[in-house]
């Protein structure tokens, strides 16, 4: 009877299970092993840090092959220059308006709850910040010379031109063209079965990580910064479970708690691996399988928002430039506010794909205000764990707009979005992608 019981888990069920149990298992240990070294080197640092990493490499594993095979099907479906031009100007507009949201919503919080405290200044904040690239390496950085060494190095802004027109070439040479678009459907098929596989692994990638987590980060870590820690966290859940939801109903009419429902899958694997690229997989076939969306749009949209789409790292912005800002002593004017916004709205386009790419932004940003780079070393300790719930917000943001401009599109399959069936486990998608092709 257990065993039937735990088969009729899905998979969202068995991810809370393993990210529960993971937690506590880290607090456990944490508590009363304080200093070991056992735990430490063979826990931590072995079988946590293996099982952990080996989950996350498997996610990663997929990104580039998924986005190329995936972006070239949906873009040899769009013939039409003018419906390949129109869907990307709306997916950037979009992107960059609820960018721009979130981070006034998080300076006109930051400023009314007042985080910073003066007396929080210390001897010794040091913080060396990247330089972020100019404008014109952006540009030429988006054509790659290699593709090869586009694909090796994970540039997914290189990767996603080098699709787009690889895919619009194969749909201009007519009969060899499908031949070769026929390959790259089958190729898609493919791909997302080995998705299905890999998200099997998940309840145990997520205990993994979660266990090394609580052992790794105790709650003195963020005891000076608990303030700003909060306030954070409270902007990034306004904006992802209230400016989500009224955006998609108000731009497609859609029922926004069919869609939460649907995101929780996607919603715990970005929060437990802290990447909107490693969940990437999880995040399109989620889309097409159980949001409905045609794979022309969503493999497009999806891995272009997963470069530039940044909400929850501009809320983060928002919030730290405000909380370094009154810890220096620092009164910004509305026009410096005004420059936050503008900076960080299009500093997420680019700086995209740049490691480290939330501090960078955050190092600029506070360059355009005048505020002191050294602040960063303030909000270091705590970013970890604001990065996981920010990546959350981030894929919700991808996945909002992926489906608002379907629906826009007559790309948008809404029996398939309100059908609470739909994908219900992720062994289920693959059955469901047989019944459509019947």
């Amino acid at each position: 009877m257990a065993l039937t019981q735990a088969k009729k888990l899905g998979l969202t069920s068995k991810i809370l299970i393993g990210m529960g149990g993971g937690i506590l298992l880290g607090l456990l240990l944490r508590n009363f092993f304080p200093e070991s070294t056992f735990i430490d080197e063979y826990i931590t640092q072995g079988f946590l840090h293996v099982i952990g990493t080996v989950f996350v490499s498997g996610l990663k594993m997929l990104v580039v092959p998924l986005v190329f095979i995936s972006l070239v099907c949906g873009t040899c479906s769009l013939s039409d220059p003018s419906k390949l031009g129109r869907l990307g100007g709306k997916t950037i507009a979009f992107y960059l308006f609820t960018t721009a949201i979130a981070l006034s919503m998080a300076i006109l919080i930051a400023i009314m709850i007042h985080p910073g405290n003066a007396s929080m200044v210390s001897e010794g904040l040091s913080f060396n910040a990247k330089e972020a690239p100019s404008l014109a390496e952006v540009i030429i950085n988006i054509v790659p010379t290699n593709p090869m060494q586009a694909m090796s190095e994970g540039n997914m802004l290189q990767i996603i031109l080098f699709a787009v027109i690889f895919g619009f070439a194969i749909s201009h040479i007519g009969e060899r063209g499908k031949r070769v678009a026929a390959l790259f459907n089958d190729l898609n098929e493919v791909i997302m079965r080995v998705v299905t596989l890999i998200m099997q692994l998940a309840p145990y990638g997520v205990f993994a990580l979660m266990a090394k987590l609580a052992l790794t980060l105790g709650l003195e870590t963020f005891s000076s910064v608990v303030k700003y820690f909060f306030v954070v966290l409270g902007v990034l859940l306004l904006h992802g479970f209230l400016v989500y939801p009224i955006l998609l109903k108000v731009f497609s009419g859609l029922n926004p708690l069919t869609f939460i429902r649907k995101m929780r899958d996607v919603q715990l694997f970005a929060f437990s691996t802290a990447s909107s690229n490693a969940t990437l997989p999880v995040t399109i076939e989620t889309a097409e399988h159980r949001l409905g969306v045609d794979n022309k749009v969503a493999s497009f949209t999806l891995p272009l928002g997963a470069t530039i789409n940044m909400d929850g790292t501009a809320i983060m912005q928002g919030v730290a430039t405000v909380f370094i800002a009154q810890v220096y002593g620092v009164d910004l004017t509305i026009t410096d506010y005004a420059m936050v916004v503008i900076t960080a709205t299009l500093a997420s386009i680019g700086t995209a794909g740049v490691p480290g790419v939330g501090l960078i932004m955050l190092a600029m940003v506070l360059n355009q205000v005048g505020l002191p780079v050294e602040g960063i070393g303030l909000i270091i300790g705590v970013d970890r764990l604001l990065d996981m719930v920010r990546t959350a917000v981030n894929v919700t943001g991808d996945t909002v707009a992926t489906v608002v401009i379907a629906k826009s599109e007559g790309a948008l399959n809404e029996e398939i979005f309100n059908n609470t069936q739909a994908g219900k486990t992720a062994g289920s998608f693959s059955g469901q992608v047989k019944g459509q092709e019947a």
